[in-house]
């Protein structure tokens, strides 16, 4: 997957908008403002296609035993959020798909009802 692609199908869900939040390079998206996606787009350029994204903690600890491009969240909550390398020998384009919707349909969860009434309006 290409950062472009990644970027697009990100962009795709709804509700989801980009930032830059905490540098230059540190790349953000969120639904209803609250993040789903992490990226460095740095590291990214220089080849390490690593992405954080929230996960439910118990799939989270069984995705890291079955993948080894799928580690603790690198500067985040290890109980929540994985870091995933995408483009890794064992991570396909459609896990990292899916694992994007997994982290999207969290974070969706965990608004308030209000938020998620606004996010079905959309």
């Amino acid at each position: 997957m290409h950062i472009a692609q990644l970027r697009d199908f990100c962009l795709s869900k709804k509700g989801v908008t980009e930032h830059l939040p905490f540098d230059n390079v540190t790349l953000v998206f969120k639904v209803m403002d609250k993040i789903f996606v992490l990226l460095r787009i740095d590291k990214w350029e220089q080849g390490a296609h690593c992405v954080n994204l929230k996960c439910d903690p118990e799939k989270a600890e069984e995705l890291r035993e079955v993948y080894e491009g799928v580690q603790p969240g690198w500067h985040s909550n290890k109980k929540h959020w994985n870091t995933v390398t995408l483009n890794s020998s064992d991570v396909s384009d459609d896990l990292g798909k899916e694992l994007i919707n997994h982290s999207y349909e969290m974070v969706v969860m965990g608004l308030t009802k209000k938020l998620q009434s606004e996010l079905e309006n959309i």
